[in-house]
């Protein structure tokens, strides 16, 4: 955890930005702050719980992290990462918490704290081997003198390459597992109550609405030569099946993963229902948003309207890449080329890395479902967006730039001992958050605000972003005090389709409104954009649009990471599409960036003292600060899910 003496400038920018939420919570309308409790929801309530005492009717967003791993997974726990999953929850709601490597003693070298506690969070372990490993970990268990156990205790990162060759690319079991697997599957219960357990543990069902935590746990699918098909599972409540369902049960295709999670939830438990979120599609070589039937096929009716159901969200920043778009030959979008993982000039990556195609990335998705939607009689790739970290250390939400201490998985086991420099991939990055637009702080709150995708994406700043379309906003609803109210009400919020209107209508409008992150860790905002795709004569074509905010001159002093320039503390803006066609399917979603500041990567060479002037302050773990192999500085942003429109039939 790295500590900071403020500067004098930096204490009045402070006290500003006091004085600036002050100011927003003051002029803010009484609707969009709380409102007396209602008697009922307007959402099924499928928990026993207490009201709570803070409801916004037109929502707030609550911001969270809905991919955490913990020593419960094998990976994690391989780099010897040591955070329980009740540890992880913890460390969400503000504690702090030791991480590898840890001494002799068994004390933790370092420790870290969020600056800000999550409203939210989902432990997502990996399914498979959570048995197997928990049967490696006690002693006296049937299988923990097996010779693999006896690797992954003595060699980790030995077993860790074998391990997952075995269930990857074999899809088999241990020996030690026992006829029908019962004896890993009886381990695998165990884990998986104890994460039930932990999660009950940490979700605030008082009035006070505290903390949510969701049950979940990740699917984890590899095809050779098919790149990631991973999915994180969420379930509203408490009400799951009894063991997570893995790709040992259910096969690499998400087909199976539904169609299961139908037999053993939807229909087979009252109150069970689960939602799945596909993660890191930019290293799915073509994968992720392709059949989930037929490795390498196009989606089809068999798959398309339970494939809509499930996969309501897709995480598109994270610890190991950012999944808007590809900055291709043919895409002028210079956003497109923000955070892209693993990069080539990351020589400690192995394979150097995947040259980003278009087919692995979202906007090519989202392109592509509007294209599908007409002969599939549904949209497959209707999703929503989000952001998360990945973490493999049990540390959500820790996204902070200056002293990022890693996130494991794919980069360093930390197991050896305080290595200098770096403290991750130069590639990677912190990961992002996880926003929901909710009326209050619970669990089936929060799961509808997923399921009807007003949910946005950051890359670690906590800005708000709001984003609605009708036809007839007016054009000072900036300048309104009900404008969320009147967004709400001509209109949808972002997750939503237009509402039909007949072909004389002319276009639509979008009302989009964005607030700075009021933390020393936010900028300025710099420009707000909208991202259009359509279909026009069967082909698929795209534009991104400023519509508030633009280019201005604020910018770093890479020597000390001090911000310079002044950007907005909000924008908004009512925006028409001036080439609207009623006759063409399109999507619309909008795209914050915040002025520029330092990447950790350039924090981590400011913080050790290099100056490239001066050859003696540059040790060799810090040489690529001055090689210009390092982006120095990064634009935060946020994403928010698209709205769609569907031509009337005619």
């Amino acid at each position: 955890m790295s500590h900071q003496v403020l500067r004098p400038g930096t204490i009045l920018r402070l006290l500003g930005l006091f004085s600036f939420v002050v100011l927003l919570v003051r002029n803010a309308p009484a609707e969009e702050v709380s409102a007396a409790k209602p008697t009922a929801r307007p959402y099924p309530t499928t928990e026993t719980r207490e009201p709570c005492a803070e409801y916004t009717p037109l929502r707030r967003p609550f911001f969270g992290d809905t991919h955490v791993h913990t020593a419960r997974s094998q990976d994690a726990s391989t780099q010897d990462t040591r955070t329980s999953p009740a540890e992880a929850y913890r460390f969400a709601q503000g504690s702090p918490l030791g991480i590898q490597p840890f001494d002799s003693e068994g004390r933790a070298l370092r420790t870290v704290q969020l600056a800000r506690p999550l409203d939210f969070a989902v432990v997502t372990d990996h399914a498979n081997q959570i048995g197997e490993v928990h049967i490696c970990r006690t002693p006296g268990a049937a299988g923990h003198d097996s010779l693999v156990c006896r690797l992954y205790r003595n060699f980790p990162r030995v077993a860790f390459f074998l391990m997952n060759a075995r269930y990857s690319l074999w899809q088999t079991r241990w020996g030690f597992c026992g006829e029908n697997n019962e004896i890993c599957l009886a381990a695998a219960g165990i884990v998986w109550r104890e994460h039930q357990e932990a999660a009950e543990e940490a979700y605030d069902r008082s009035a006070r609405c505290g903390f949510t935590s969701f049950v979940g746990y990740e699917w984890t699918a590899a095809v050779e030569g098919a790149g990631h098909l991973h999915r994180n599972v969420i379930f509203r409540n408490e009400r799951v099946p009894e063991l997570p369902i893995s790709v040992m049960e259910t096969g690499p295709m998400a087909i199976h993963l539904w169609r299961r999670l139908d037999a053993e939830c939807r229909d087979a438990i009252p109150g069970c229902e689960a939602l799945t979120i596909p993660h890191n599609s930019n290293w799915s070589k073509g994968s992720a948003f392709t059949s989930a039937v037929e490795l390498g096929a196009e989606i089809t009716k068999e798959e398309a309207a339970i494939r809509a159901r499930y996969d309501r969200l897709v995480e598109i920043m994270q610890h190991k890449g950012e999944s808007e778009c590809a900055l291709v030959p043919g895409v002028t979008d210079e956003g497109c080329g923000f955070e892209k993982a693993p990069n080539p000039h990351d020589k400690r990556f192995g394979s150097g890395g995947q040259t980003p195609e278009a087919i692995n990335f979202a906007r090519d998705a989202l392109e592509r479902g509007i294209a599908l939607a007409p002969g599939l009689g549904t949209n497959p790739l209707k999703f929503g967006l989000i952001g998360s970290t990945d973490t493999h250390l049990g540390t959500p939400g820790l996204v902070m730039e200056r002293g990022f201490q890693g996130h494991g998985g794919a980069g360093k086991p930390g197991s050896e001992g305080l290595e200098p420099g770096f403290k991750d991939l130069t590639s990677l990055n912190p990961g992002g958050l996880a926003v929901l637009w909710a009326e209050e702080n619970s669990r089936d709150a929060l799961f509808e605000a997923m399921l009807r995708k007003e949910a946005y994406a950051t890359s670690g700043t906590r800005p708000t972003l709001r984003f609605f379309g009708g036809w007839d906003y007016p054009p000072d609803a900036c300048e309104r005090r009900d404008r969320v109210r009147l967004g709400y009400a001509k209109g949808v919020p972002m997750g939503g389709d237009l509402p039909a209107r007949t072909r004389q209508d002319g276009a639509p409008t979008f009302l989009v409104a964005a607030t700075r992150d009021p933390h020393p860790n936010g900028s300025d905002l710099q420009r707000i954009e909208i991202v259009k795709g359509w279909v026009e004569a069967g082909q698929r074509r795209e534009i991104v649009l400023t519509v508030a905010g633009g280019p201005n001159d604020a910018d770093v002093d890479l020597s000390t990471c001090e911000r310079r320039g002044a950007g907005k503390t909000d924008l908004c803006t009512v925006w028409s599409d001036p080439d609207f066609d009623p006759d063409q399917r399109a999507f619309y979603y909008a795209r914050l960036l915040e002025n520029p500041s330092c990447r950790w990567t350039r924090w981590a060479c400011v913080d050790a003292g290099v100056d490239c002037a001066d050859p003696a302050t540059v040790p060799a773990e810090f040489e690529a600060c001055c090689t210009g192999e390092l982006p120095p500085t990064i634009q935060e942003r946020a994403w928010s899910s698209p709205i769609w429109y569907e031509p009337e039939e005619h």
